[in-house]
């Protein structure tokens, strides 16, 4: 029995003793009262009428007839009037039993009406005495009408009471139930503090609970923070703190090989003359004149989102930037460089920089080729210059943000959509789920998703183009029960469209068997560019049994403490942190550190662009629970 019925319980029965108790003192003390009463009535009258005989100096007749009058009205059980012998002068009895009051209260609480006796005399003589009994009848219906007043009144005082009780009890319940569900949230790992309570012994409760709860999160972002320093060091160049040249080739890799990567540019940038620049400076003013490149790198990957600079040799430094128009940009920085650098470089070129588009599908290799060469060409010219490489494997796409609109609407219109799917396996082979981009059909291709997201993002489409996918993900759920799940790919501005989370979760709640077995996941940058949003779509779809993740997770790990209240259901690891992670220590322990944390919150974790065996094996080893990329594919097809 729970502490609440039990209280309850002791409550209850507290009140009904107490009202049985009073109503019991008080009933008896009624009954007690109104005998006395009778005794007293009767005393009088006898003593009355004796009087009124005696000075009337009465016959027999006169006796009985004046016992008949008082008898008729009707207040007494009996009156007799008796001589000094003994012998009956007068005398009435009543012959009915009836009571105003129910016969088991008659029964229950029997009243006494003691007789009066009173002496009936003719100057010194005695003529008789009278004895009157008194009827109880009229004793009955005043006892049994205060019986029943103060059961009512003792039952409004016991609501009352009850009515206070309840208020009592829902004040100490209030903070002993966010106590409870603090308890429950720090069991299934999600850390939440309460408002203390203002019950002192609660107080105390609630205060060593959130005590609890703070010390967990320090101990969470304190192991977090070690962890962000461990990613910074296998990942950044030690003199500038740039990324190092493995984590910028494999996001370049991530975002030529995945399928909803978007499309982009790649700038190389080369210092002119290094060589002779480290001769004439000495290397502390050469480190100072690398670190001051740097500077203008990163301020202007800060100024574009998702862009990534990174040092890649001694000269060498590159950009990644999410659009294809990167020659404005390439030349603005160069003038930076200049500018930043002319007190080591007064005179003589500084930099050149070649820049290249890239796509999904394009080979690596040809692509840093291209950009390379557009590099020597601004070197054979001596000058600080821009050169943009050849257009790499880029098709006849429109550029226009018209003619986009009219594609992007007229495959919607005519249903020319469908899903990809990808392998998220576990390393027992078995398949958790597929995750499926959208792809649209623009002339006699499909489309892969990012080469038109980013534009449908940017045109305010993407909420639409979401609806789509998830709609054909459910379809395809209902017609495959054997599907164990399958990944649909949102867009964080999405999650802003208040038409669209309505919709959604219409059709998640009218869909519950494919909901259970539907992943919903959106980027990290954007969930935290849209934090807000995301962590409302968060609390209002965990009702609908879908899970919901992140994915590309890691490059902004250092905020990892945000999502310890979002109840999430896992994430995926970028790519860029599994590639070559076999030959990667560094990587290694970033990533076996982040595992620990997300399980200690009760996340699943993925890892994303798995290409070789290698990979996969040190992947088991650090404790995924799973994996895709194109070497998931090959194992399983090998299964």
């Amino acid at each position: 029995m729970s502490m609440y019925r039990q209280i309850w319980l002791a409550l209850i029965l507290t009140t009904l003793l107490s009202l049985a108790g009073a109503l019991l003192a008080s009933t008896f003390s009624a009954r007690n009262y109104l005998e006395e009463q009778l005794r007293m009535k009767n005393t009088d009258n006898a003593a009355s009428l004796a009087l009124s005989l005696s000075q009337r100096k009465a016959d027999a007749v006169e006796i009985d007839l004046a016992v008949s009058a008082l008898f008729d009205n009707g207040h007494y059980e009996s009156i007799k009037v008796v001589d000094p012998l003994g012998k009956e002068i007068a005398a009435r009895a009543a012959t009915s039993d009836e009571f105003d009051a129910p016969i088991w209260f008659v029964h229950a609480l029997p009243l006494f009406s003691a007789p009066g006796m009173a002496q009936v005399s003719n100057g010194w003589n005695q003529v008789g005495t009278v004895t009157i009994v008194s009827s109880t009848r009229f004793a009955y219906r005043t006892l049994w009408e205060s019986t029943t007043r103060m059961v009512g009144a003792l039952a409004f005082a016991g609501l009352l009471g009850g009515w206070l009780g309840t208020l009592i009890l829902r004040r100490l319940k209030q903070p002993l139930n966010a106590v409870i569900a603090q308890a429950q949230a720090i069991a299934e790992r999600h850390f939440v503090t309460t408002p203390e309570s203002n019950v002192p012994e609660l107080r105390q409760l609630t205060s060593a609970m959130n005590s609890t709860v703070l010390l967990l999160k320090k101990m969470f972002a304190d192991e977090a923070t070690r962890l962000e320093a461990v990613r910074k060091e296998a990942n950044t160049d030690p003199l500038t703190g740039l990324s190092n040249r493995s984590y910028f080739m494999a996001q370049l890799l991530a975002a030529v090989e995945i399928e909803d990567a978007q499309s982009g540019a790649l700038l190389l940038i080369r210092i002119a003359n290094l060589a002779e620049v480290n001769k004439h400076l000495g290397r502390a003013a050469t480190d100072e004149f690398l670190k001051s490149v740097a500077e203008v790198l990163n301020v202007y990957a800060h100024k574009v989102p998702n862009a990534l600079a990174a040092r890649l040799n001694g000269a060498d430094f590159g950009m990644l930037l999410p659009f294809t128009e990167a020659q404005p940009l390439a030349d603005e920085l160069l003038r930076a460089l200049v500018a930043a650098t002319s007190a080591y470089v007064p005179q003589g070129p500084v930099a050149f920089i070649g820049a290249g588009k890239f796509n999904y599908g394009v080979d690596l290799g040809t692509l840093m080729t291209q950009v390379d060469t557009a590099i020597a060409g601004a070197e054979a010219d001596g000058v600080n210059a821009v050169r943009d490489a050849t257009a790499l494997n880029m098709d006849d796409a429109p550029r226009s943000n018209e003619q986009w609109l009219k594609l992007i609407q007229q495959a919607v219109q005519q249903r020319e959509t469908k899903l990809g799917s990808y392998p998220v396996a576990d390393f027992s082979k078995h398949l958790v789920h597929r995750e499926c981009p959208l792809r649209l059909m623009f002339g006699n291709d499909w489309l892969p998703a990012g080469r038109f997201l980013p534009i449908a993002e940017r045109l305010g489409l993407s909420a639409t183009l979401d609806a789509i996918a998830i709609a054909l993900g459910v379809d395809e759920l209902n017609a495959d029960a054997q599907l164990p799940g399958l990944a649909i790919n949102l867009s964080a501005r999405s999650l802003e469209d208040e038409g669209f989370l309505k919709n959604l979760r219409i059709l998640l709640l009218a869909n519950p068997a494919a909901s259970k077995r539907l992943w919903l996941e959106v980027p990290e940058n954007g969930a935290y560019a849209h934090f807000d949003a995301f962590t409302e779509f968060c609390k209002q779809f965990s009702d609908t049994g879908c899970r919901i993740g992140l994915e590309h997770f890691g490059r902004q790990f250092s905020q990892i403490g945000l999502l310890h209240d979002l109840k999430l259901d896992y994430l995926k690891v970028d790519a860029s942190f599994i590639r070559d992670i076999n030959a990667n220590p560094g990587n290694q322990t970033f990533l076996k550190g982040l595992i620990g944390i997300a399980h200690n919150i009760g996340l699943k974790i993925f890892a994303e662009g798995v290409a070789t065996r290698d990979e996969l094996d040190t992947l088991a080893t650090l404790g995924f629970d799973g994996a895709t990329g194109p070497g998931v594919s090959v194992a399983l097809a090998n299964t």
